[in-house]
C-alpha cells in the first residue's frame, strides 16, 4: 500500500503532462493540413 502513495501522484503528473502536450500541439496547429493527401488525390493536375 505504501507504493500507491508514490504511484498515484506520479501517474497524475504523467497524465497531466500528456494533456498539456496534446493541448500544445493543438494550439501550434500541428494537425492542420488543408491541402492534405486526402484532398490531393481528388485533384487532377
Amino acid at each position: 500500500m505504501n507504493v500507491l502513495v508514490f504511484l498515484i501522484p506520479v501517474s497524475l503528473l504523467l497524465g497531466g503532462a500528456g494533456i498539456v502536450a496534446f493541448i500544445w500541439t493543438l494550439k501550434s496547429r500541428q494537425y492542420d493540413d488543408p491541402d492534405g493527401e486526402a484532398a490531393r488525390i481528388l485533384l487532377d493536375d
